[in-house]
């Protein structure tokens, strides 16, 4: 088994779930921690340079002819998903000609924007945490949020044009996948599934020892308040994070198929291939 280069977000989820994998678990190889912000890792893994990974489903998409999903450590469910937010209420009519920032062009934000509002392509990229200062200095029309954002927009005077994750529950009927875990194919299965079951081992230890773990949590998290931290926890880590189950795994693959219509991305050559820890 060889040493692992493990990608994941500061988000509150990401070092709450992964605190006890990174600094307290024991496992029969090593681990490097690589702390990004979602799109930069969504690009190392699309250059190759990360062995396992948090990314966006979104780009999970475009790379499973070189990887394959954990179904641990997702971030998956209803309620969450990333929000369109604008200074003054602009209507959906109005968003082709609108400039939009988004988090990244691979991110699942940006793809749930693309089918919600396909002629909307005046798209800007910018970090995350840039989006709302944008909108409120008139850089930008409007603006896709995502994380802990959700909880403070109001705080700037924001109005929301649409709740994409609500919007996909309702046409969907499935939980919205914003972001899992995903491994190298070349690594041994063996090892795959035990960082697997790591994760899950990982998280019931944040669960039983938040006090310790939340120092991490909020070194990460920066000028994210205590309180909206824990908010943000309890929102992004629920139950597919310990397993994506069958429910999950079913709104994955919906959302690859739904990409793939749109042209976002191409499943190609691995048609009949595992997409799931699971199915390998």
């Amino acid at each position: 088994m060889k040493d692992i280069r493990l990608g994941i977000s500061p988000c509150p989820n990401d070092t709450f779930i992964f605190y006890h994998l990174i600094k307290r678990q024991r496992l029969p190889f090593n681990i490097h921690p690589v702390i990004r912000d979602v799109e930069e890792l969504n690009r190392l893994v699309l250059s190759g340079s990360l062995d396992v990974s948090k990314v966006s489903f979104a780009l999970a998409g475009q790379v499973l002819d070189r990887y394959i999903i954990i179904e641990s450590g997702a971030a998956l469910g209803k309620g969450c998903g990333p929000l369109l937010l604008s200074r003054n209420r602009i209507s959906v009519k109005s968003l082709p000609a609108a400039r939009i920032a988004v988090p990244g062009i691979n991110t699942t934000a940006a793809l749930l924007l693309r089918l919600f509002a396909p002629e909307a392509r005046n798209l800007v990229e910018m970090p995350f945490n840039k989006i709302v200062s944008a909108i409120c200095r008139n850089e930008v029309d409007a603006g896709c949020v995502i994380h802990e954002t959700r909880f403070t927009y109001k705080d700037f005077g924001l109005v929301m044009i649409q709740d994409l994750g609500k919007w996909w529950e309702n046409t969907t009927e499935r939980p919205i996948p914003l972001g899992g875990i995903i491994a190298k194919r070349s690594l041994p299965l063996e090892q795959v599934a035990i960082l697997q079951e790591s994760i899950r081992e990982s998280m019931r230890f944040a669960e039983e020892n938040y006090q310790e773990v939340s120092e991490f949590v909020g070194r990460h998290a920066q000028e994210i308040s205590r309180e909206v931290q824990r908010k943000h926890i309890g929102l992004y880590v629920n139950d597919y994070s310990y397993d994506l189950g069958e429910e999950g795994r079913q709104a994955v693959i919906l959302l690859f198929e739904k990409a793939r219509e749109t042209g976002f991305i191409s499943l190609g050559n691995v048609e009949n291939s595992s997409v799931f820890l699971s199915d390998a």
